[in-house]
């Protein structure tokens, strides 16, 4: 059952794991460069591109480099409030209802910028791109594993500072290999203790020991990729019991040799019900959507109109939202998408309405 791109673009989606640094336009990129005397090693949107994804990174540390790029012209509100706004509306073209988008405020500070005014014009934005189109939104802010674990703890009480305002999660984000989570248990206390929800990036580049301790020491609600969970049985089963869901980003994890389209182990978390959930990461870096990720998912793992529609609802499931405000999201994502199913495929309403 080949599924069309046409329909995955058409139906209601979940980003749950995208990073505001690494998802910028092409032509923004070039034209906040030139706004703030940034000398970049590209001149016109095809060459940012071939910049951006052709280069052959031996592994995560190296794909992180080009980072200080598109770094280094996020500095000033304005130039935060645009990014994040055009994010937004990039996903609501192509359907996206929900999306939560994760920065670190302590990348963006060269300017002068505080902390708090960082935030605010994020969410600024995130709050432009809401009014003007059909999606909502939410931020997570990342503590950093090479930083110092008494700055992830700054970070973890400006979380808490702006909870009930836009920002909807902690985040540990950063290269694995000797840089433990546990190290920063205590940004991860000092949200749970006020009741905010967190991810941690675990399981990318380094094995199982990084998800045992982004569960067991920081209490992650969700996992930010996870990939060699599937290297841990018993612990993969906890993950599964206790609906733990991975935020799963494949382009990413091809570009950065995590592993490879056939070896991935998506296929074999979906199959055990783990709450599987994917995403884009970085948008510009990985050179990828939403619409791209589930068509790539489909066409690799041989998905039909049944697995898709359960990995949609594993996103909406998985949001860091309100009950109340999750389910009626649900219930109106699934109605859309079964209307939709049944458009392209007549006759599969009723198996569908039967599967949730």
């Amino acid at each position: 059952m080949e599924i069309p791109v046409e329909l995955i673009r058409k139906l209601p989606k979940t980003d749950l794991h995208v990073h505001l640094d690494g998802s910028l336009r092409p032509e923004t990129l070039l034209a906040l460069g030139e706004r703030a005397g940034v000398e970049l090693p590209f001149r016109d949107r095809d060459a940012v591109l071939a910049y951006m994804h052709g280069r052959d990174v031996p592994d995560l540390t190296h794909y992180l480099q080009v980072f200080d790029l598109t770094l280094a012209v996020l500095q000033t509100r304005e130039a935060l409030r645009q990014a994040a706004f055009e994010l937004a509306e990039d996903a609501a073209r192509e359907n996206i209802w929900y999306t939560e988008v994760r920065f670190s405020p302590i990348l963006h500070t060269r300017g002068g910028l505080a902390h708090p005014d960082i935030v605010e014009a994020v969410l600024e934005g995130l709050r432009e791109a809401e009014s003007r189109y059909v999606i909502r939104t939410g931020a997570i802010l990342c503590g950093i594993r090479t930083i110092s674990p008494e700055m992830s703890l700054e970070l973890a009480r400006l979380t808490v500072s702006f909870k009930g305002r836009g920002v909807v999660g902690f985040d540990l984000a950063g290269a694995e290999k000797d840089y433990p989570a546990k190290d920063h248990r205590e940004a991860f206390y000092e949200t749970r203790n006020h009741n905010i929800s967190t991810t941690v990036h675990a399981g990318e580049d380094f094995g199982p020991p990084s998800i045992h301790q982004a569960l067991h020491y920081c209490g992650g609600h969700r996992i930010g990729h996870g990939t060699r969970l599937c290297e841990d049985g018993d612990l993969m089963s906890y993950v599964n019991d206790h609906r733990i869901p991975l935020e799963i980003c494949l382009s990413s994890n091809l570009q950065t040799k995590t592993t490879t389209l056939q070896h991935h182990p998506f296929r074999l978390y979906f199959d055990a019900g783990l709450r599987v959930t994917l995403n884009t990461d970085n948008r510009l870096v990985s050179a990828t959507s939403m619409t791209h990720e589930l068509d790539l998912a489909c066409r690799a793992f041989q998905l039909d109109i049944y697995d898709l529609r359960r990995l949609l609802i594993h996103g909406f499931k998985s949001a860091f939202l309100p009950y109340a405000d999750k389910a009626d999201l649900l219930r109106s994502a699934v109605d859309a998408m079964d209307r939709l199913f049944e458009e392209y495929f007549p006759g599969s309403y009723h198996r569908l309405r039967s599967f949730l």
